[in-house]
């Protein structure tokens, strides 16, 4: 093997290995190492087969070589050195093997192992290879289907097929469980407009998870940005490649969950796998008046330092790599207000987020922030630029605290069903940003919002002390498992009415994978580190009942173009109803004790019917007035199949939400 200088400006290369003619090109960033190697292996990963020493361009922070006669398949990981000075936030090991941070593809999934965390303990035979790919050549990615106000479905891919019987053994847990045709039909039954795959890409456990025989079942703790974890994907980037295509045969776009916040090598004592080795004062944000401390930002021991150029090449390289070789039709930005996070705070006018909507290929997709952190001033909601949708945690509380019965729910309930204009009409804005949702992967599932009042966190191994407190949540009377049919009862009617809420609400939708049928995770909020039946959707014993309650709504959303339109509801728009059918008075929205609402979306349109939803929260039925909504007559949509109703009265179940076209 031998290495050559380059002959082009570091700045117009691309970095990782790029196979050519006779060998392959590598490029590394690193403003501090003295040097660094790139280690060969062979086939089986096994042992060292030869390594080249990178050389440094003149006047940049780019190390670059040539490696003749290297062919795609080889097997590689990078070792650097430089100055070891804390205090600094240097911190280079050159008894470290590194993961490439262009690394398209991986050889083995990341362990913990003590040693990782210690220095001048050799870790060779312990951290995965990067794989030599060529991806030639790209895609022409196609436009994304999703508009705003279509229905996402989050999937964490292993556990949403682990125990799906329609799903052959050999592919349960990974991405081509997906192209499974049973999996598809359920996609398409929901009339998913989108998978949000939440993270696909090569993630380490947690040091504190393995005494406690635990391992990460969520993935939100990566290492290597491009490379697929070789557990769902052990195909690498073909086999998303391939499952994009078949999703997008069924009309289904595909979102990616993307951790840009922090990595795995976490705080001071974590395992040096990758960025921190080869720069941690580059990729990593520290405090100005102490560069040895590590920001933590996100709760994970370290944070990104996205403002810093380095840094933003790799995202950006990253979020294009999945959009022109596997067609990724958007993201979804965990802990998003890190990427707007400078030393000063959060700017909405970022660099990054001027860059990702200047480029030509990023510009296109759709993009959603979680528009929260922990850090100063990281509560975001509804700050983010234009061409992001958000996640909505107002939606989230203020449907939680109206189905619970808490007083002064109404206003709020109505606030959110009308687009939360509250939060994103801005700057003349018509259409509404919000992404809705009633539950995410993180909390309880929307089941166990009406069985658990508190968290039941002990499988975890930290004394129930993670995970949040306060969930909003009821238990209709029994804490967590029962078998009294009255509180069973009383569960299902709640679930279906959160449901039929988050279905009839302007804006995005989001409904997080078996939440349809009502799974549970036992009372467990914050079940990251759960990969088993806690976590695993249980198809062969889901709720029926809820399940076809929820094809039904999506049906109904689906066919009701007033329900999926995502622009603000104004006065011209929509009609607030008392159960009598007159209108809400400021006295009514005032009264802490109201618990029944109609919404009413008129239209404009000759050939169009109005559309009422009739919202009952107390525990007895309710009458309900429609003489007020139109001439008539009536058409009731759900909760039962489609039916005539001529008399102006209607009787609304107890706890529940009714559907009913106006002509």
């Amino acid at each position: 093997m031998t290495v050559c200088a380059a002959d082009t400006p570091g700045k117009d290369r691309p970095f990782g290995a790029h196979p050519g003619e006779g060998g392959v090109t590598f490029t590394v960033f690193s403003r501090h190492a003295t040097w660094i190697d790139v280690v060969f292996f062979g086939m089986d990963g096994g042992r060292e087969t030869g390594r080249i020493r990178l050389a440094r361009e003149a006047g940049s922070d780019v190390h670059h070589g040539f490696a003749a006669d290297v062919a795609p398949g080889t097997r590689y990981g990078l070792i650097a050195d430089g100055p070891h000075d804390p205090e600094l936030g240097l911190l280079f090991d050159p008894a470290k093997l590194l993961v490439d941070p262009y690394a398209r593809e991986i050889d083995r999934p990341f362990r913990w192992h003590p040693r990782l965390a210690i220095r001048g303990e050799r870790t060779a035979d312990l951290v995965p290879r990067a794989i030599i790919t060529d991806l030639r050549p790209a895609i022409a990615p196609q436009a994304p289907r999703f508009r705003p106000g279509g229905l996402i479905y989050e999937i964490p891919v292993r556990s949403f097929t682990m125990r799906h019987p329609g799903v052959p053994d050999r592919d349960r847990g990974t991405l081509k469980a997906l192209t499974s045709p049973a999996v598809i039909a359920h996609l398409k039954a929901l009339h998913v407009d989108a998978v949000e795959l939440m993270p696909i890409t090569a993630w380490i456990d947690e040091r504190h998870l393995d005494p406690l025989g635990l391992t990460n079942a969520w993935g939100y703790n990566p290492v290597a940005m491009m490379a697929l974890d070789p557990r769902l994907a052990p195909g690498g980037i073909t086999d998303l490649r391939e499952t994009v295509d078949v999703l997008h045969a069924a009309g289904i776009d595909v979102f990616l969950d993307v951790v840009f916040n922090h990595t795995g090598e976490s705080d001071l004592a974590g395992p040096t796998l990758s960025l921190r080795g080869l720069d941690n004062t580059s990729y990593y944000r520290h405090h100005a008046n102490d560069p040895g401390k590590l920001v933590n930002d996100t709760g994970c021991g370290n944070t990104l330092a996205c403002d810093q150029p380095p840094v933003r090449r790799l995202i950006l390289d990253t979020l294009r790599h999945f959009v022109i070789h596997a067609g990724i039709d958007g993201f979804r930005f965990d802990l998003a207000p890190i990427l707007g996070r400078d030393g000063e705070g959060f700017r909405v006018e970022a660099t990054l987020f001027e860059e990702i909507a200047n480029d030509p290929v990023l510009s296109t997709r759709v993009m959603i922030a979680e528009p929260w952190d922990i850090g100063p001033g990281g509560y975001r909601l509804g700050q983010f630029p234009d061409m992001f949708l958000e996640w909505n945690d107002r939606y989230r509380d203020d449907v939680r605290r109206f189905w619970r019965g808490d007083g002064h729910g109404v206003g709020a309930l109505a606030t959110r069903l009308a687009g939360s204009a509250d939060i994103f009409r801005r700057d003349g804005a018509s259409t509404s940003r919000s992404v809705n949702f009633i539950a995410a992967h993180d909390g309880f599932t929307l089941a166990d919002l009406t069985a658990y009042e508190r968290k039941h966190n002990h499988a975890n191994g930290e004394n129930n002390r993670d995970g949040h407190n306060e969930n909003l949540s009821w238990n209709n009377g029994v804490e967590g498992l029962s078998n009294n049919p009255s509180v069973l009862s009383a569960r299902q009617h709640d679930a279906i009415a959160l449901v039929a809420t988050l279905f009839v609400s302007r804006g995005t939708i989001m409904l997080t994978a078996g939440d349809e049928f009502g799974r549970t995770q036992f009372g467990n909020n914050n079940a990251y580190a759960q990969d088993n039946d806690t976590t695993w959707l249980d198809w062969e014993n889901r709720n029926r009942d809820i399940e076809l309650a929820s094809l039904a709504l999506s049906r109904t959303r689906r066919r009701i173009s007033q329900l999926n339109d995502p622009t603000f509801l104004d006065e011209s728009d929509v009609r607030w109803l008392r159960p009598d059918g007159e209108p809400m008075q400021v006295a009514d929205w005032e009264n802490p004790e109201v618990s029944a609402l109609t919404m009413v979306l008129d239209t404009q349109q000759k050939y169009q019917p109005s559309v009422a939803a009739l919202f009952n929260r107390s525990h007895e039925s309710l009458d309900f007035s429609l003489a007020a909504m139109g001439p008539g007559p009536f058409r009731i949509v759900f909760p039962e199949p489609e039916r005539r109703q001529d008399l102006c009265s209607i009787t609304v179940a107890p706890r529940s939400v009714m559907i009913a076209l106006v002509s």
